[in-house]
């Protein structure tokens, strides 16, 4: 079964200012959330509800990071189990980066590896 992107993040020291930046770019608002401190610093996430489109399109995303934090875009890829889904990169040639990690509510469990190419990609499900 193919899987979806089902969130994308864009992390950076600032993650006010970058807020602010697509704000005013793309008219994107977002709102407080939480979020595994692997992804960003805490009170310093900002999640970007699902814009949909008139064919009714779109995926969420946040805003995170923090000063120790290197800037970054990334997609995450919906699965069913986190852990599966890692070692699964893993064994084709990838190299896990972070995770599993469940955010402060448990409410969703992340991970991130970068393929053989080096390019980062994250993962995210119910655990």
């Amino acid at each position: 079964m193919t899987r979806p992107i089902v969130h994308f993040e864009i992390i950076g020291r600032d993650p006010e200012a970058l807020r602010a930046y697509y704000g005013r770019l793309f008219g994107w608002e977002s709102s407080p959330a939480d979020a595994a401190s692997s992804v960003s610093e805490p009170g310093r996430y900002s999640f970007h509800d699902k814009v949909e489109t008139p064919d009714h399109t779109g995926i969420p995303g946040g805003f995170g990071g923090g000063s120790s934090f290197s800037p970054r875009t990334l997609f995450y890829v919906g699965v069913e189990d986190v852990e599966e889904a890692l070692q699964r990169a893993e064994s084709l040639g990838g190299t896990r980066t972070m995770g599993p990690a469940a955010n402060p509510n448990g409410s969703v469990t992340v991970g991130q590896f970068t393929d053989p190419e080096g390019n980062l990609i994250g993962v995210a499900g119910p655990k």
